[in-house]
């Protein structure tokens, strides 16, 4: 009982109330999202508000359990949960059904799960498990090998035998992990320039880019000129592996992503008009949160929503649901609480005593962070159509409970950090 009353003690109630509190808006929206008029409940099972308030309980249910557990127990089965995960994704597209052109859904009588959602917690644990070694040190390149291979994984697995490219690039993610154990901030400014070429090449072809950066090459050739010949070559290196990355970006844009994916692409460039295709969903909610204006047309009072002009409006667009009844106030304060949340979650990671914990808990708040950017950027046209949840906020069960999952864990490790300073 003391042990129980102690962890109860030492929970950050903070990080917990920030948690129902985007939860129980969540719910609130799904309800405002799938509503009709012949729904008199939001307790209503057969409807989605319904649903999601069984799973709210199942995740509470399981962080209650995840609590219970000794801490020790997530570093010393971690590998062993990532075994069993890795079978398990590769297992999934042999059972699963083409949804959407994605295998990634294994259907249990009733219920359909995503295990990838599941496999970002699990990767989690055991990239902390190897990073947090005593005898780990990041020196170079050569140390961050098998730290890769355990994202690359499950994200080549997702990406490739399961089609399911949103879920895949959110283990991108775990960079940021990278960078803050010590790896050279260039990669990032080299994930930064990688991404502008590949849209220079995409927008413009790869000959005018070719020609662009040739001029820039030959700038900076002529002002090393008279440099060591060290720098010379390394500057015709840089310029060769530009060349051979630029036709990279054609040919993956060209041969490797699927038509549904181009044109998602071109849509977002202004390469393609498809207001009735493929940019139909971002064009109607950008009209939902537009018509929401300061204050918001008010709860269950929104026509788009009601008129179910968004697509999947009650999962991966709810935040235009949020934007068309509550307007700029009710999407900026929720914007605020996921910011005031994921600070809270670098904070939390800042003050574990151990590797294991804080590198575990710097990677639940990446993967936090990167799903918020995807999912209100593609939402408000910034960023491709992906498909992938708002945590606690888009109706479904596998993301509720995997996002809940990599919350309660991190809660945890955390209250125990109190106990070991005692």
């Amino acid at each position: 009982m003391s042990r129980n009353g102690s962890i109860l003690k030492n929970l950050d109630w903070i990080t917990i109330l920030i948690f129902l509190g985007l939860t129980f808006f969540g719910w609130l929206n799904i309800y405002g999202a799938s509503y009709n008029f012949e729904q008199s409940s939001i307790f209503d099972f057969s409807n989605r508000a319904g649903k999601q308030f069984v799973w709210i309980m199942s995740a509470l249910f399981l962080g209650s359990i995840i609590l219970l557990i000794d801490a020790k127990t997530y570093d010393l089965f971690a590998y062993i949960a990532y075994a069993v995960t890795i079978v398990v994704l590769l297992i999934t597209p042999l059972l699963a059904h083409n949804v959407k052109g994605s295998y990634s859904w294994i259907t249990l009588g009733p219920i359909s799960l995503q295990p990838a959602e599941f496999a970002k917690c699990f990767t989690a644990l055991a990239l902390a498990k190897y990073m947090g070694r005593y005898e780990y040190h990041f020196r170079g390149w050569k140390d961050l090998y098998i730290p890769f291979a355990i994202i690359g994984l499950p994200m080549a697995i997702i990406m490739v035998l399961q089609q399911e490219t949103g879920t895949a690039l959110v283990f991108s993610a775990f960079l940021l992990v990278f960078y803050r154990q010590g790896m050279s901030g260039m990669v990032l400014w080299g994930g930064i320039l990688a991404a502008i070429i590949f849209i220079i090449v995409i927008r413009f072809s790869i000959w005018p880019a070719i020609a662009l950066l040739t001029v820039c090459f030959g700038i900076l050739a002529w002002r090393t000129w008279k440099i060591k010949r060290y720098y010379k070559w390394l500057v015709l290196l840089a310029f060769i592996v530009y060349i051979g990355f630029s036709a990279a970006c054609d040919v993956v844009f060209t041969k490797v992503l699927q038509p549904h994916q181009r044109v998602r692409i071109e849509v977002l460039l202004g390469m393609k008009d498809d207001p009735s295709g493929a940019g139909y969903n971002v064009a109607q909610s950008m009209i939902a949160i537009g018509s929401g204006r300061f204050l918001g047309k008010g709860y269950l009072q929104g026509t788009q929503t009601k008129l179910h002009f968004v697509p999947e409006q009650d999962t991966d667009f709810i935040f235009c649901t949020v934007g068309e009844e509550w307007g700029f106030v009710g999407s900026a304060g929720v914007l605020i609480l996921y910011l005031i949340f994921i600070l809270r979650l670098i904070a939390i990671a800042e003050r574990q005593r151990d590797n294991f914990s804080q590198i575990y808990c710097y990677s639940v708040a990446c993967i936090f962070m990167t799903h918020l950017i995807i999912n209100v950027g593609m939402v408000l046209g910034l960023l491709p159509v992906i498909g992938i949840p708002l945590p606690f906020f888009s109706y479904g069960g596998s993301s509720m409970m995997g996002f809940s999952l990599l919350l309660f864990i991190l809660l945890k490790l955390d209250a125990t950090r109190v106990e070991k300073l005692h």
